[in-house]
């Protein structure tokens, strides 16, 4: 249970439950912010240690401003929609913060003017950031006209790849030299399931690749398969290329790519009925040999066992692209923003501004067990970050080297896309065997174009 010195609600929509609510009940449909309070709206940790750090650094502010402040923690699922509903009742919280409204909340809210400028405290720091997670929070406001600070970033993540290594030479796969070319690494994972059938285990898949339309995994999956093979859905300027045969057919060949291993029985059969935590729980289960995930979330669940994390798991770069070239990875930077109706802006500034505050914000990235990266340098020269023996951090930091921001970057309109989860409705289609691969990319090739053409 969650109970904190300040007023601190953990609120969890799936199970109708609330759990630790220091001002009392709160109805399980949040809809309306406290008036009287600085108001933080958070998605629930991962960890323990995760939402010990974020409290520690409020009280820490708390105390230090003599402000009362009211954190209120989400599952990841129900917070976007709980800011839409809070918004639409004209009392949304002041601070926002999940895992994915990066990719699919800021870029339409700092679009539609309602997220307050923040290049006060950017500005002083920038030194400070990568300039890559700089260029992820310089949004476009329709309303100015104008590129500002809109949000301000905490952490990094990309889509890595992970294995079982006792599992894989049980099957009889020498870990230490996986193929890095495309075609030979994902029927090297068929190929050991093979094995395992021949030798009775029934219950362990080659690939645990999600293909449902609701997990936002699906499409922070799938993107990397984009790019493998080469599509790049917009131009310099932010502008569709859907209209280019050859974009089409390389949506094809991905979405192919993506759902054969499904529709050949080589991945888990509830596969296209999973929600978010599921790849990481089908994993961890001992379920398939081999997943992909978005942050390093399967690895950091494992810190505290010292086999599974340092001698079992196994966490690897992405093979060459079917052309053989070097993978490029995309990624996104998680993001706090402050809403442009807030009557404490100045407060709501400061508390962002301490949360930021490189101590603190290693000791929250720390106590996310990893699984997001830093977006400052001189976060990453610590111990936890540089410890070349750790197996997953250090793969981790290398696939930055190689690496593109999601479109939501260059267009907040794609921001829409993925919020509607577009390639998640595809590859469902084509996985459940209700659409051809040719005309589930027609499908969203459409869906795409009515969202880009209602943005201008």
């Amino acid at each position: 249970m969650l109970s904190f010195s300040l007023g601190i609600c953990l609120v969890t929509f799936s199970s109708l439950s609330l759990v630790g609510c220091r001002y009392g009940q709160v109805n399980t449909i949040l809809s309306n912010a406290n008036e009287n309070v600085l108001n933080v709206w958070w998605s629930e940790g991962y960890y323990p240690e995760e939402t010990e750090a974020i409290q520690a650094s409020v009280n820490a502010w708390k105390a230090e401003n003599e402000t009362d402040v009211q954190i209120t923690f989400f599952s990841e699922k129900d917070l976007v929609q709980q800011v839409e509903n809070a918004m639409k009742a004209g009392n949304p919280p002041d601070i926002i913060y999940s895992y994915s409204i990066d990719l699919v909340l800021l870029p339409q809210l700092a679009w539609q003017g309602k997220l307050a400028d923040v290049s006060s405290i950017i500005e002083p720091i920038k030194q400070l950031y990568f300039p890559e997670a700089l260029k992820n929070v310089y949004y476009f406001n329709n309303q100015t006209k104008k590129r500002s600070y809109y949000a301000v970033p905490i952490s990094q993540q990309t889509t890595y790849i992970h294995y079982w290594q006792d599992l894989l030479i049980q099957a009889g796969v020498d870990g230490g030299n996986l193929p890095k070319e495309w075609e030979s690494f994902w029927r090297l994972w068929e190929t050991a399931q093979n094995t395992l059938r021949n030798q009775g285990v029934s219950d362990i898949y080659a690939i645990g690749l999600p293909m449902s339309m609701v997990a936002t995994d699906t499409f922070t999956v799938f993107e990397q398969f984009l790019e493998a093979y080469d599509v790049e859905l917009l131009d310099a300027q932010g502008s569709l290329r859907l209209d280019d045969p050859q974009v089409r057919q390389g949506i094809i060949r991905a979405l192919e790519a993506y759902t054969a291993p499904y529709l050949n029985k080589f991945v888990p059969p509830n596969a296209t009925e999973w929600g978010d935590p599921d790849n990481n729980i089908n994993f961890l289960s001992n379920g398939a040999l081999m997943t992909a995930n978005g942050s390093l979330s399967i690895p950091g669940s494992q810190r505290g066992d010292e086999v599974n994390y340092f001698q079992r798991m196994r966490t690897i770069p992405w093979p060459n692209k079917p052309n053989n070239t070097p993978m490029r990875y995309v990624t996104s930077v998680k993001q706090i923003g402050i809403l442009a109706e807030t009557d404490r802006l100045e407060e709501a500034k400061s508390l962002v501004a301490f949360l930021i505050e490189p101590e603190n914000l290693e000791t929250y990235l720390q106590g996310a067990q990893g699984r997001f990266l830093p977006v400052m340098p001189a976060i990453t020269e610590s111990e936890f970050w540089s410890n070349g023996k750790d197996p997953h951090i250090s793969v981790a930091i290398t696939q930055f080297a190689n690496a593109r921001s999601s479109y939501v970057v260059d267009n907040p309109a794609y921001s829409e896309v993925l919020a509607q989860n577009i390639w998640g409705q595809a590859i469902y289609a084509v996985a459940t065997e209700k659409l051809t691969p040719e005309k589930a990319t027609d499908q969203a090739i459409e869906k795409i174009t009515n969202i880009f053409r209602q943005w201008k």
